[in-house]
């Protein structure tokens, strides 16, 4: 029933249909977690991200399109450009619903166009159409436009790369509908490379479900139930930097490239402020009742938008606001949107630019290094020059597009950047919450907050019915079991795939699969589908070099900050991690997961290749 695969060979022409094995859907759900079992033969250590060879994955779970609760979700896999590792970036909007209306659970591309092409799918037909007008010249916003122009349906959803992703800078995105974004890993370089600017999709169809009169009930309930919640009014009203506030009264939210312990500008730029000021209504994804998207409209100045445009969210914030100590929610919006029509993460974006900063109020470089730009503290200016700079990869852009680790280590301090294995870290501190700094050492794709959101879980966001309760959040002894049971949980619910915003419990949402697909599952069998999705993720990243040796918190959050909210606290990184390799049954000399650990998850063809 789920997993209906096309099959599109760019280097071809060639347009195949497969059926993904049921097994693998009741093992791997779908998702990021079935993605992983889909590639496991494909990712070669040998094989660069860029070569044609690589497949890149646009994934859908049995949630998806089904009208509920947060339906909208999907996933693009493929090897990392910016990490070398496994890569997945969450797309939400509307493409994935009409990706599974279309007919199409997945969608496998390979190979390389030799002029740009985007690729046209319509209830079950597809093909590719010349995309060499739109290259070089158009944005996400524009190509979207475009391109439902061309192929005449108003109602066709476009997912598009901007130029950074033509220009495969390894944090480049891919944009959906209202500036939706699959922004880590660098899933937009990637189809950049491919020379594929776009998938446009148009569908008629319906999801078909298991039992559709009882999926029908239980959907109605669940999203009753997320509209009585506080976090989805809260989510509606003021977005996601609505916590903007409590996030920086506990010492979360990072600011001044993460070495300082407060902002005072910080409640100007609040998702309070926003609502109070420049915000004219909220923006869901297909089907969602939550509506955590922002619409504002800066009536005047230098950042003056039309109205309707998009707000930007806390990541964003923070990492061309508060990092840059700017509190002009203006200008982080324009940020914002300049970010979003180049086509780049605006974390990793950020995060170079932010070390930019920080290394010219050290004295380590000049403007002759920048160009003459001058890069003060408060002043956003000569951020949007290098967001330009860095998506057409000039002058001093040139740089800062290899990221973040590659800009410490031209200026000869590669432990100064604030990420692990190459994936700057999310907004959240870990020195305010020490299970988020376990979260990002093991997460298979960087430091990446959405494996586990566990700064959410210490600040009382349990989930006691499935064992994840509430640790002391300077406490690092005895945590590392509990993020472990976090990681398999998000896993979980990245393969469905659902929002991490709806609070659903797992018993709720184990009614709703089991009414999808037509057979009973359990809340156990949601977490063995986590766990086996999370190991086979490590083990795909063992083969492509990842060891022990790379989980490196960075220097800077290892230095404490007495003044706020962390209270000097640093967590314990090696305690924490040899709790984790014991709780998870991984080797602690190689990394890999065991032997035992793989057979008792059913993945025994991880341990043939041993």
């Amino acid at each position: 029933m789920f997993g209906r695969m096309l099959n599109v060979d760019l280097s071809t022409g060639a347009v195949a249909w497969e059926q993904v094995p049921a097994e693998w859907v009741r093992d791997f759900i779908g998702g990021s977690g079935l993605a992983a079992r889909l590639l496991w033969e494909e990712l070669d250590p040998g094989r660069d991200p860029f070569d044609p060879r690589s497949p890149l994955l646009f994934i859908t779970g049995p949630l998806t399109g089904t009208g509920g609760p947060t339906p909208a979700r999907m996933s693009l896999c493929a090897r990392s450009p910016q990490t070398g590792l496994w890569g997945e970036s969450n797309l939400g909007g509307f493409i994935g619903p009409e990706l599974r209306y279309a007919g199409v659970d997945v969608l496998w591309i390979s190979g390389q166009a030799t002029e740009p092409v985007y690729l046209w799918i319509h209830n079950g037909q597809a093909e590719l159409r010349p995309a060499g007008h739109l290259w070089g010249s158009a944005d996400p916003y524009e190509t979207q436009r475009a391109i439902r122009d061309e192929v005449g349906e108003a109602q066709a959803k476009v997912a598009s790369i901007g130029l950074a992703g033509e220009n495969r800078v390894p944090f480049a995105g891919v944009l959906a509908d209202h500036g939706r974004l699959a922004a880590r890993t660098g899933m937009g370089a990637v189809m950049g490379a491919k020379r594929l600017k776009a998938v446009a999709v148009r569908g008629t169809g319906k999801v078909p479900l298991g039992d559709e009169a009882a999926f029908k009930r239980l959907r109605l309930q669940a999203n009753q139930n997320l509209l009585e919640q506080n976090m989805t009014a809260i989510f509606k009203s003021v977005g996601t930097s609505g916590a903007l506030d409590y996030l920086q009264m506990m010492g979360d939210m990072p600011q001044k490239y993460w070495t300082a312990a407060s902002f005072e500008g910080a409640g100007l730029i609040s998702g309070s402020e926003m609502a109070s000021t420049i915000l004219t209504g909220s923006k869901a994804c297909q089907g969602c009742v939550i509506a955590c998207g922002r619409e504002v409209h800066v009536t005047e100045g230098p950042y003056a938008t039309p109205p309707k445009s998009k707000g930007p969210e806390y990541e964003t914030i923070a990492a061309l606001g508060s990092q840059l100590l700017i509190d002009d929610l203006a200008q982080i919006t324009a940020l914002g949107e300049r970010c979003d029509r180049l086509g780049m993460d605006t974390i990793s974006a950020g995060g170079a630019i932010g070390l930019a900063y920080y290394l010219y109020d050290q004295g380590r470089l000049t403007t002759a290094d920048t160009g003459g730009l001058e890069l003060r503290w408060g002043d956003g200016k000569p951020a949007f020059v290098l967001l330009d700079q860095m998506a057409r990869r000039e002058g001093f852009g040139a740089l800062l597009a290899q990221g973040s680790r590659a800009l410490a280590a031209h200026y000869g301090d590669p432990g100064l950047a604030v990420q692990v294995n190459g994936l700057d870290v999310a907004m959240h501190d870990p020195r305010a919450f020490s299970g988020q700094a376990l979260s990002y050492l093991t997460s298979p794709r960087g430091a990446c907050h959405n494996q586990s959101d566990f700064f959410n879980v210490e600040m009382g966001g349990t989930i006691d019915e499935i064992g994840i309760t509430l640790p002391e959040r300077w406490e690092d002894a005895g945590k590392a079991a509990l993020v472990a049971r976090d990681q398999h949980w998000r896993t979980a619910c990245n393969s469905l795939t659902v929002c991490m915003f709806a609070v659903v419990p797992p018993s709720e949402l184990v009614e709703l699969l089991s009414a999808a697909l037509g057979e009973p599952w359990t809340p156990e069998d949601l977490m063995a589908a986590g766990e086996r999705a999370w190991n086979l993720k490590r083990a795909i990243n063992c083969r492509l070099g990842l060891t022990p040796a790379s989980e490196v918190l960075p220097r800077l959050l290892l230095q404490p900050l007495p003044d706020g909210g962390q209270e000097g606290h640093v967590p314990d990184v090696a305690l924490l991690l040899d709790e984790y390799y014991a709780a998870s049954g991984w080797e602690r000399e190689s990394g890999r997961p065991k032997a035992e650990t793989l057979r008792r998850l059913g993945l025994d063809f991880v341990n043939r290749e041993a």
